[in-house]
């Protein structure tokens, strides 16, 4: 039985499935190559049974050729990081126990010791495939598909382990709710490490026969370009990458300005997620393209969960309803479903939510509650739409007996007209609990000082929500993603001369 992406891919032969620097690719290339891909890993062997492979090939043909190869041979995936330094690599090669690891020669030197260092198979991407396709396995969509590795808040990233079943109710889930045809062209910019990448973008692109547009790395006139050209129906990316595109609008000629608008005015759909939307980026990006951006929330261990409507009002801050399949309930401390209108934790069921974490039986047994995955973000409803407040851990500030979010204070003081960005932490303090601290990034050529700052905030804020430090910094630090790292801003406070 063939894997029902592949029989889907099976059916638009001829059509163009990836676009390169190096040029178009049609399904039927892409079959054609990760069947002879598939073939190589097989070797002496009828079926890889879920043998791990850990891949590192930049964004491009190759990636998704050899992402299929893996499945079709019957192997898990195991995406590696362009931008992770040796140590994470081989932590996620050694946790993951890849049995053989696929390279881009760009990366020979560095994969290619720890392959030799672990006794693991290694295959270049620039090695000669076998010119005949053997018999392929037979695979069913029970099987393990693809290990993420996901950062946690606490020690080292857990491996999420998703299924054939699972990819493919994530997968039909979006496609129906944003309403993908073959007809739809996207432009592909994300990690391919990560979910937002593989499955919102390539794997929907691919499962609905359309067509994926592949940058090898961001780069906003590069996308802007392509965004003028006019031939894209879907944007897909995270705030940060939002605002470089405000940026790079904003020091262009008004005529270039106009045609960027006309470029976005031909998508159908622009998407934002993996991180909270400011609605002062929301509110831009809609005056540069016409397009209130759908936010939408979900995470590696249940793929989406919540969106804003493809059609009717969207709101900014909220992330909408439920998706196609998926079950959200929102519960308190003790377990119980609190009442609309009041906070609770996020919790969700269907068919999308991972198999487990690798390896990690109690990992994946504490991470779930009667069957709910608890994803540890906090939300509340208001007129059937959920609002994000923040992570349980990071996001909620227990400070002087009050739970403060993080993220609401952080709406409030992008605001601040000398502000351009901020990120809001709990720092431990043996009086308050912890105290509301805000790392800054000021606008160019701008000063804030504490009293001034505070002063206006009391105009905004309740008065234990206005942060009692602040530190101005060049930039915030930031994951892959593009995610503020806060554990790294809680010790920048911790290290800085405000707290000594």
């Amino acid at each position: 039985m063939n894997l029902p992406l592949i029989t889907r891919a099976e059916e638009n032969n001829e059509k163009i499935a990836i676009i390169t620097d190096e040029g178009a690719f049609t399904y039927q290339d892409l079959l054609q190559i990760s069947s002879r891909m598939a073939t190589s890993l097989l070797k002496n062997v009828q079926d890889l049974k879920e043998q791990r492979v850990a891949f590192l090939i930049p964004p491009g043909f190759e990636y998704v050729a050899t992402q299929w190869g893996i499945w079709r041979a019957g192997g898990i995936a195991v995406p590696l990081c362009i931008s992770h330094p040796r140590p994470e690599l081989e932590y996620v090669i050694t946790n993951s126990g890849a049995a053989i690891i696929i390279a881009h020669p760009n990366f020979e030197d560095i994969l290619r010791l720890i392959a030799t260092e672990q006794n693991l198979r290694f295959i270049l991407t620039s090695e000669t495939l076998p010119d005949h396709v053997g018999r392929l396995p037979e695979i069913d969509i029970t099987r393990r598909a693809l290990i993420l590795y996901t950062s946690g808040t606490t020690g080292k990233p857990k491996g999420v382990v998703t299924t054939h079943q699972n990819i493919q109710a994530q997968v039909t889930s979006l496609t129906t709710a944003w309403e993908w045809t073959s007809s739809d062209r996207i432009l592909h910019i994300l990690p391919l490490h990560h979910i937002h990448g593989i499955i919102n973008v390539l794997t929907c692109a691919l499962w609905a026969g359309a067509e994926c547009q592949m940058l090898s790395k961001f780069d906003a006139e590069t996308v802007w370009n392509r965004i003028c050209d006019g031939g894209l129906t879907l944007f897909m990316a995270v705030p940060t990458i939002y605002v470089k595109l405000i940026a790079a609008w904003k020091t262009t000629s008004s005529d270039r300005q106009k045609s960027m608008t006309a470029g976005c005015g031909k998508m159908r759909l622009m998407v934002s997620g993996s991180a909270a939307l400011p609605v002062q980026v929301l509110e831009k990006w809609q005056s540069i393209s016409g397009h209130f951006l759908l936010e939408r929330y979900g995470m590696t261990e249940i793929g989406m969960a919540l969106s804003n409507p493809l059609h009717g009002q969207r709101y900014s801050g909220y992330v909408g309803e439920p998706l196609p399949q998926v079950e959200v309930r929102l519960v308190d401390e003790s377990g119980e479903i609190v009442p609309p209108g009041t906070p609770g934790e996020i919790q969700i069921k269907g068919p999308g939510v991972f198999l487990e974490y690798w390896q990690n039986p109690q990992a994946t047994a504490k991470a779930f509650q009667d069957s709910w995955f608890c994803t540890g973000d906090i939300a509340v409803v208001e007129n059937g739409n959920y609002r994000i407040l923040g992570r349980m851990s990071v996001d909620i500030i227990k400070t002087g007996g009050y739970k403060v979010s993080a993220l609401e204070i952080e709406e409030v003081l992008t605001t601040h007209p000398d502000i351009q960005e901020c990120a809001v932490v709990g720092v431990a303090d043996p009086e308050w609990g912890e105290r509301v601290c805000a790392a800054l990034v000021l606008q160019p050529q701008r000063q804030l000082k504490l009293e001034s700052f505070r002063g206006w905030a009391k105009e905004q804020l309740a008065v234990y929500k206005i942060p009692t430090k602040i530190l101005i910094v060049e930039e915030l630090p930031r994951n892959a993603m593009g995610k503020v790292t806060k554990p790294t801003v809680v010790e920048l406070f911790r290290a800085s001369s405000v707290f000594n």
